[in-house]
């Protein structure tokens, strides 16, 4: 089974973009051309500017708030593969983690946030004992992604 969240990250990218423009258009419209006339609706310009920087703030920043990733997964072949990298703004290094399908020692599904925020740790055997993998963040997957997450990483080790 392979799969991505490559559409909900380009959604969270598309809602920003037309964001972005938004604000720009507004700055435009209201401050550079005075097109819009104020009080608009009763309220001054300064608190319609606040709401619309606010609205692109949460915007821009949720996503990074709760580590949204692109997440690749593949259990095809002789090995377990991640590919996972940060969704925000500033997207970050590209990671990736194989774990060979014998090695693998187990999973263990952690929550901040209330929940809003999961990620996913993995282990794996080694000569030494049991190796622990950085975390791979899953808060920006379906719960259908993360149910066949779950299904698959449970038939080839135990959840801790």
């Amino acid at each position: 089974m392979t799969f991505d969240n490559s559409k909900t990250i380009i959604n969270f990218r598309i809602k920003l973009f037309f964001a972005t423009v938004g604000a720009i258009v507004w700055i435009a419209l209201a401050y550079l051309i005075k097109l819009i006339k104020f009080p608009l609706l009763g309220v001054g310009d300064g608190i319609w500017t606040l709401v619309i920087i606010v609205i692109w703030l949460m915007i821009a920043f949720i996503p990074m708030i709760f580590n949204y990733q692109y997440v690749y997964y593949s259990d095809e072949g002789e090995n377990l593969v991640f590919r996972f990298f940060n969704a925000g703004i500033v997207g970050g290094k590209k990671n990736s983690i194989e774990i060979y399908k014998p090695g693998f020692a187990g999973y263990q599904i952690s929550e901040k946030y209330f929940g809003l925020s999961s990620y996913l740790t993995l282990f794996q055997k080694t000569v030494h004992g049991t190796a622990k993998f950085p975390p791979v963040y899953i808060s920006a997957l379906t719960k259908d992604q993360k149910e066949k997450l779950i299904r698959s990483l449970s038939s080839y080790g135990s959840k801790k």
